[in-house]
């Protein structure tokens, strides 16, 4: 009786798999045994999702700006005591212009200048995602043609820095997606920038509405790129040097407990400090509002009425390990305020 049998044997070698057959044939009726071999490599590579053990701790304050996918309608404005909207509607994203891609206001402005002897133009839009047509009147007011529309390609605003990772030179800030303030959705963005600012002043917090830090812009100082803009934050490649940061260890989330803690944050220039805070809850399901927590430093306090505006990536440390960032206000009370794990924020960025 003749048995064939094939064995298959994995090897693991740093990033890559290599993949063996062994093939025999046994032949019980002979006492000599008669083998064959064949190998056979497969070598493909593993992508292997990991972020380091340790962390440039952030605090330092971000200018940022992103530029959208493509033109963002954002309102609309009267001609003649009328809108003229068609079938389009605030957060609707301009991607054609009679069929002619484009993907800035410039273009969009180029494009419809073409048409107005005409006296409308054709409207490609994206709206959830899916692709829709409309026909757009211009209509001439005082010798100029205008469409109606309040339209933008770019958003500009601060945040805080919440990590940079020393392998990769992947960051993460915010800990939240860019929202537009007029639609009130997350921006689909195309690129964009983190650079210097320097805190200026700050608008105070209080019951019912969140106050801001104020900044000077540095546009020509940029620290890196913009490449995603997730609910768990903004992430891209960090080009700057960093040596104003320290390198701390990333703690788990088994080990968060209620409890102090601390908030590493800019409220003045850019100089980043520790404040107190006391963590008291923490919510271990999901991937947002883990953290629950209430500001106890008096300094901060008293600058700044509790969680501000712009104070949004600010990391959340415990036990000299990152734990956490700083997502959002309790407008109702503006001392507390909710934080993501830290590992969360980091997995998303390595994705």
């Amino acid at each position: 009786m003749t048995k064939e049998y094939i064995k298959l044997l994995i090897y693991y070698t740093n990033n890559w798999i290599i993949t063996s057959y062994y093939i025999g044939h046994n032949n019980n009726g002979d006492k000599m045994k008669k083998y064959f071999f064949l190998l056979i490599a497969i070598v493909f590579p593993l992508k292997v999702l990991a972020y380091s053990d340790y962390v440039y701790l952030g605090g330092k304050t971000l200018g940022i700006e992103v530029n959208c996918y493509s033109p963002l309608i954002v309102g609309f404005y009267q001609i003649n005591g009328s809108y003229n909207k068609g079938e389009l509607k605030v957060g609707d994203y301009i991607t054609k212009i009679n069929g002619n891609p484009i993907m800035t206001l410039k273009e969009l402005t180029e494009e419809i200048e073409k048409y107005t002897d005409i006296g409308y133009v054709n409207i490609t839009y994206k709206r959830n995602n899916k692709e829709h047509e409309t026909k757009l009147k211009l209509i001439k007011d005082n010798k100029i043609y205008k469409t109606g529309l309040y339209v933008k390609d770019s958003i500009l605003g601060i945040g805080t820095l919440t990590y940079i990772d020393p392998e990769s030179n992947i960051y993460g800030a915010l800990g939240h997606e860019i929202i537009e303030s007029n639609t009130n959705k997350k921006v689909e963005i195309k690129d964009g920038s983190v650079f210097r600012n320097t805190i200026v002043s700050i608008d105070k917090s209080m019951i019912g509405h969140a106050g801001s830090k104020n900044a000077k812009y540095y546009y020509n100082t940029q620290y890196g790129s913009i490449n995603k803009n997730t609910n768990l934050g903004i992430f891209g490649n960090w080009n700057s040097n960093y040596n104003d940061l320290t390198l701390i260890k990333v703690g788990n989330i088994n080990n968060v407990k209620v409890g102090e803690a601390s908030i590493w944050t800019v409220l003045d220039g850019e100089k980043i400090e520790e404040y107190k805070i006391d963590i008291t809850s923490i919510n271990e399901n999901g991937l947002t509002k883990n953290i629950t927590f209430e500001i106890t430093d008096k300094r901060l306090l008293n600058k700044t009425g509790g969680i501000v505006q712009g104070m949004s990536g600010s990391p959340i440390v415990q036990d000299n390990s990152i734990i956490g960032v700083v997502t959002h206000v309790i407008i109702d009370n503006p001392i507390k305020g909710y934080g993501l794990f830290i590992t969360n924020m980091l997995q998303e960025g390595d994705n």
